[in-house]
């Protein structure tokens, strides 16, 4: 089966509409992050979202770790998934659940090492996912994603074989190594933002090239 692929750091309805047309399962909506590339206003998030359809997962990314702030996020913008970038407490996944039924939940796991495997199996039972990203969280200005990092394959296939969530994978991914990546890790879903970009905006051509990969991947 095709490995599902997302588009992330979403910048205006053109973007969203041309994702869509080479057939992502899910666009990605960046908030106000500490550092990396693609965040917009809320504003027009919410307007962008409010021209995707349904069947397409739209993801808002958030560096919140309190409950409150996240639903907040997520009423102003429509997203049906939210998209953990930092660590949260237990409590914080029970809040959004009993708050948000209908919303999926993601959690991101930097991977740095063999600790990230036991950090994704504690997650796993409380989220719908989880999404294995390059950033490092314990920098003085964190790193939460958007680095156009690789990270350790070997780790995140361990992961995926650990988890019982569908595993995304993410962190340096472009059409010259995405083929690898999946032979690799054999994730649910591949999620690429910087690597599909010239000057900032969506490269039609390596988006082509990358969807191209991909499914031949399969």
């Amino acid at each position: 089966m095709t490995t599902r692929f997302k588009i992330c750091c979403m910048q205006n309805v053109e973007e969203a509409r041309l994702a869509m047309e080479h057939g992502a399962s899910a666009l990605g909506f960046v908030t106000a992050m500490p550092s990396g590339f693609g965040p917009i206003e809320e504003h027009r998030i919410a307007r962008i979202i409010a021209t995707v359809p349904p069947h397409i997962a739209t993801f808002l990314l958030t560096c919140a770790t309190d409950a409150r702030t996240i639903m907040n996020q997520q009423r102003r913008s429509g997203a049906n998934t939210l998209q953990l970038v930092d660590e949260v407490s237990p409590r914080t996944y029970d809040v959004l659940r009993e708050a948000l039924p209908d919303v999926s939940i993601v959690q991101v796991i930097h991977v740095e090492g063999e600790q990230s495997i036991r950090d994704a199996a504690a997650v796993a039972p409380h989220v719908d996912a989880i999404l294995l990203d390059s950033g490092n969280p314990s920098l003085a200005i964190k790193e939460l994603g958007g680095t156009g990092r690789v990270h350790d394959w070997a780790i995140s296939r361990r992961i995926r074989e650990e988890v019982e969530v569908p595993v995304f994978l993410a962190g340096g991914l472009r059409a010259e190594n995405v083929s690898e990546a999946i032979a690799s890790v054999r994730p649910f879903g591949v999620d690429v933002c910087t690597g599909l970009r010239t000057d900032g905006a969506l490269d039609p051509v390596k988006l082509e090239s990358f969807v191209t990969a991909v499914r031949a991947a399969a």
